[in-house]
């Protein structure tokens, strides 16, 4: 009985370990949306969710030296810095390396349920030190660039899953062009309809972070989980979007059935509507 219960204990022990080990080495994911091989008419963002630098194994010099040699227009980072104080220090490397990989129209940044444990002063020394470092942090609002002579307004929407998304204030001022929306928790998007974005990216799932057999411990998490949507490409109505399995953890530091993840989208600048009428031409 003895060497019975040693023997399962080893094995969960490996277990375990092996599910740690898991979250040293990212998967790093191309995706391309509406590409027509014309160079001029793409984006390449770089996007970067849940980091929870209280569970993250990734290094800043992990990231630089997969991502220095990628062309990179945009970056994106869709919440859950972390949720401690004391963490925010550890987030100053991370800013430094994105802004070394010097994307040429800027990063944008959006805060995530995690974020909002923070609160007062200290939250907004979280946002000031994501300003200080080259951020341009988005609350419920937009901002309009010029990306390769096209419009594109980047869409910034609060977390959801807290209730501080308000789509009227964010879409208040945009202008006519292509919409890329920003936002942590994707379940917002079933409340979108009436909203357009030719492209959405977001976080918040992990992609399960311990997904075996399923990720059953999501259930609560909203209507999306309960469509088996809870990570990587998928379009509602028409409008893609695509959830992170982000880069750090959450709970604990383990994965199983998934990994930390990079993703480099590549986009095309011409917005969904034209898209579709020059394509029926």
């Amino acid at each position: 009985m003895v060497f019975f219960l040693t023997i399962i204990a080893i094995t969960f022990a490996l277990l375990i370990y092996k599910a740690y080990r898991n979250t040293y080495k990212a998967v790093f994911h191309r995706v391309e949306v509406r590409c027509s091989g014309n160079d001029q008419d793409v984006v390449r963002i770089l996007h970067l969710s849940d980091l929870h630098l209280e569970n993250l194994s990734i290094s800043p010099d992990y990231l630089y030296k997969n991502l220095k040699n990628e062309q990179i227009d945009l970056i994106a980072l869709t919440g859950d810095f972390l949720d401690r104080k004391r963490s925010i220090p550890k987030l100053v490397p991370y800013l430094k390396v994105f802004q070394k990989l010097n994307p040429a129209y800027g990063i944008y940044a959006v805060f995530g349920n995690h974020d909002y444990v923070l609160k007062g002063e200290h939250f907004q020394t979280l946002k000031t030190t994501l300003e200080k470092h080259g951020c341009i942090v988005l609350q419920n609002e937009a901002k309009t660039i010029s990306i390769k002579g096209k419009t594109v307004n980047v869409i910034g929407i609060d977390d959801f899953c807290t209730g501080r998304s308000d789509l009227e204030k964010a879409y208040a001022h945009i202008k006519d062009g292509l919409n890329l929306v920003l936002t942590h928790d994707p379940n917002i998007v079933l409340h979108m309809r009436r909203y357009h974005f030719d492209y959405l990216l977001s976080g918040h799932f992990h992609g399960g972070q311990i997904h075996w057999p399923k990720p059953y411990h999501l259930v609560k998490m909203g209507k999306l989980v309960r469509m088996n949507i809870i990570k990587g490409y998928h379009e509602l109505d028409g409008k893609p979007f695509y959830i992170s399995e982000g880069l750090g953890q959450t709970g604990v530091n383990i994965r199983v059935g998934t990994k930390p993840e990079i993703t480099l989208h590549t986009l095309s600048l011409t917005p969904l509507n034209q898209h579709e009428a020059e394509e029926a031409v």
